[in-house]
């Protein structure tokens, strides 16, 4: 049997070594802007500051409206629709049925998208474990609009993409949607 030579850092790589592990540390510690700062309380305030401190203009706004709920538009694109398509996935993600192909299927035709267009990946693998994702589509007005959701993409995401040349919008095998 044949031994590689053991590789051992220089004097002069190491240092270089210690600087990136360093700024790789240090990326992960820096701190983020808040999005919801907390208010800065009086006492923090110079005296004379505060004296002729303006009203801030997000003090004087009224809240936002929240949004209108999404709808299916039946004549509408694929653009026009990938706002319920999203609202429905996120729904369903919500959901405990979150990890159901099925169940993103079923709230899918519940809102106007026609079954026989959809594909759907399945939910569990070969051995019977979870599916680390789940991607599901549907063809609209001669786009996709493909669903990908699971644990190993943290959050629902939702894209619009071409038909496949095969008329699909998904790649590899899928289950029947047979129910």
């Amino acid at each position: 049997m044949t031994r590689l030579p053991r590789r051992t850092l220089t004097a002069t790589a190491l240092p270089a070594v210690i600087a990136i592990t360093g700024m790789l540390l240090l990326a992960g510690c820096t701190p983020t802007e808040s999005a919801d700062p907390a208010p800065a309380s009086s006492d923090t305030v110079a005296p004379e500051a505060a004296a002729t401190a303006q009203p801030s203009e997000a003090a004087s706004e009224e809240p936002a409206a929240p949004a209108a709920p999404a709808a299916f538009v039946p004549d509408g694109n694929a653009a026009a629709n990938l706002p319920i398509f999203t609202q429905t996935v996120a729904a369903v993600w919500a959901s405990d049925a979150k990890d159901q192909g099925r169940a993103y299927i079923d709230a899918l035709v519940a809102v106007g998208f026609d079954k026989a267009a959809m594909q759907v990946t399945a939910d569990r693998t070969t051995i019977g474990d979870p599916a680390e994702s789940i991607q599901f589509s549907v063809v609209f007005a001669g786009e996709c609009l493909v669903g990908q959701v699971g644990p190993a993409t943290g959050e629902p995401h939702t894209v619009i993409a071409p038909v496949l040349s095969t008329g699909a919008c998904l790649v590899g095998g899928t289950r029947p949607i047979d129910w």
